[in-house]
C-alpha cells in the first residue's frame, strides 16, 4: 500500500477486547512502509502487553502523560507535531466519551487534543453501548469536529452478541487510514515539479553544482499526486525513489531542464519549480580532464537559463510556484523575485547560518517556509518536509480556485504587511 509510505502514523489503543487486533494494524502498517508510534491507555494494556507492541513497531510504547523519561525525549506536545495522522483503534466507548468532553487527562487524550492532523477513531465495544443514544450523540459531536469514524462493523462480537460495535478488519482500516492523504484538492489538474539542483560540466569529470537534496521537491510530488493531480517530476541528479503515481524526467544541466520543461509545460495547470538550478556555467566547457598545473585557473561563467522567468513570461501560463533560499533580508528577496520572475507564489527559506532550525537548510528532512503572493502571505512553521509539502499543496490549491481570498487554515500564521 504506497499511499502509506513514509507516512508517521500514532496510533492509539485503548481498553478493548479487540485491542489485539492492533497488533496487525501495527504490522500492516510496517509492511506499507510507514513508521508508526504507539500509545496506549492503562486500560488496554490490561488486554494486550506494551512489549508487544514495541516489538512491533520497534520504538518503546507511550503510555503516561507525565512520564519524566518521555518528556526529556519526545513528551506529547512533540508527539503530537511528529504525526501525520493520528489513529485510536481500537476507540472505546469510554475513549469517545472523553475525547468529546474534551479531556486531556491521559496521554493519549493530550495528544489528541494537541495535534493538528487527521483524527481517526476505529470503534469497537458491544453493540447495546454503540447503539446507546449517549455514545451515538459523542460519535455525531466527534465528526461535527472533522473526527473520521472508521466502522464499526457489524457481526458476531467476543460476548456472544451479533450487531454492530466490531472493530473494522486491519485491512480495510489501513485502506482507509490512506484514504485521509487523498484530499482531491488538484483532482484533475496537472502538475509540473522541478526538483533537486542541477550540474553544470567543467570537463567531463568535474561540474559546478550545489547542495540541493531534492527531499522537498519530492515530497512536494507526492503531496500533489494525493492530492488527486496528474504530476510530471523532472529531477535534477538525486539519490531518491520516485514517489507513486508520479511521471519522472531525469535531466542534468540546467539546459536540460529547461527543455524537459518546455516540452511538457503545456500540459501543466500549475508549475512548481522547486529545483535548485545552477545560476552560472561555464562558457568553454573542456571535451577531456583538465590537468592540474602549478598557475592558476581562471573560469569564465555565463548565466544559466532562468526557468522560472521563462514560463512566466509565457502568454499562456500556468499557476507557478518559485523558492527562494535566503542567508539574509528573506522577505525583500523573495518579494523581488515574485515580480521579477512573474510567479504568482515564492516559498521562501532560510539557509546556511540563518537556518538555525533546520541545520543549514540543505539536506534535513525538516523545513519551513514562509509564502508570498502580490497582496499577502502566510509562514508555516518548521515541521517534516513531507508535512510542510501537504500544507504547501494545500495553500496552492486554493489560491489556483480563489487568487484574491484568504487562507484559511490553523496551522499557517497570515503575514502582517
Amino acid at each position: 500500500m504506497e499511499r502509506l509510505c513514509n507516512k508517521r502514523i500514532l496510533l492509539g489503543v485503548t481498553g478493548s477486547i479487540a485491542a489485539y487486533k492492533a497488533a496487525e494494524i501495527v504490522r500492516g502498517l510496517r509492511a506499507a512502509g510507514a513508521e508508526v508510534r504507539v500509545v496506549m491507555t492503562e486500560a488496554a494494556a490490561q488486554f494486550v502487553g506494551p512489549l508487544t507492541f514495541q516489538a512491533l513497531s520497534g520504538h518503546p510504547v507511550h503510555t503516561h502523560l507525565l512520564d519524566a523519561e518521555s518528556e526529556a525525549a519526545m513528551g506529547h506536545i512533540e508527539l503530537a507535531r511528529w504525526a501525520d495522522a493520528v489513529l485510536v483503534a481500537p476507540a472505546s466507548a469510554d475513549f469517545m466519551a472523553r475525547l468529546a468532553q474534551g479531556r486531556a487527562d491521559d496521554l493519549l487524550g493530550a495528544l489528541c487534543l494537541a495535534s493538528a492532523v487527521p483524527l481517526a477513531l476505529a470503534p469497537a465495544m458491544n453493540q447495546q453501548m454503540w447503539s446507546d443514544r449517549a455514545t451515538q450523540d459523542n460519535a455525531q459531536l466527534l465528526r461535527k469536529r472533522g473526527v473520521v469514524l472508521f466502522g464499526p462493523a457489524e457481526g458476531e462480537q467476543a460476548c456472544g452478541e451479533v450487531g454492530a460495535g466490531r472493530l473494522l478488519e486491519p485491512d480495510r482500516i489501513l485502506d482507509q487510514l490512506a484514504d485521509l492523504f487523498e484530499t482531491g484538492s488538484l483532482g484533475g489538474q496537472t502538475v509540473l515539479v522541478t526538483a533537486g539542483p542541477t550540474q553544470e560540466a567543467v570537463d567531463p569529470v568535474r561540474y559546478l553544482s550545489n547542495r540541493s537534496s531534492g527531499k522537498m521537491g519530492f515530497a512536494l510530488a507526492a503531496a500533489a499526486a494525493e492530492a488527486g493531480a496528474r504530476v510530471i517530476l523532472i529531477a535534477g541528479p538525486v539519490a531518491l525513489d520516485t514517489p507513486g503515481r508520479v511521471q519522472r524526467v531525469d535531466v542534468v544541466s540546467a539546459a536540460d531542464m529547461l527543455a524537459a520543461v518546455e516540452a511538457h509545460i503545456a500540459e501543466a495547470d500549475i508549475f512548481i519549480a522547486s529545483a535548485a538550478v545552477s545560476d552560472y556555467r561555464p562558457r568553454l566547457p573542456s571535451g577531456h580532464k583538465i590537468k592540474k598545473s602549478e598557475g592558476e585557473w581562471l573560469l569564465e561563467l555565463e548565466p544559466c537559463p532562468d526557468i522560472l522567468a521563462t514560463v512566466g513570461a509565457r502568454p499562456k501560463r500556468p499557476f507557478c510556484v518559485g523558492f527562494a533560499a535566503e542567508t539574509d533580508e528573506l522577505e525583500a528577496n523573495a518579494r523581488a523575485k515574485l515580480y521579477a520572475k512573474g510567479a504568482d507564489l515564492i516559498a521562501a527559506n532560510w539557509v546556511g547560518p540563518a537556518a538555525v532550525q533546520t541545520d543549514g537548510g540543505f539536506g534535513a528532512d525538516v523545513n519551513a517556509l514562509r509564502l508570498f503572493w502580490a497582496d499577502g502571505g502566510l509562514e508555516l512553521p518548521v515541521t517534516t518536509k513531507d508535512k510542510l509539502a501537504r500544507q504547501l499543496v494545500a495553500v496552492i490549491a486554493e489560491r489556483c480556485r480563489h487568487p484574491r481570498a484568504g487562507i484559511h487554515n490553523d496551522n499557517v500564521v497570515t503575514l502582517k504587511h
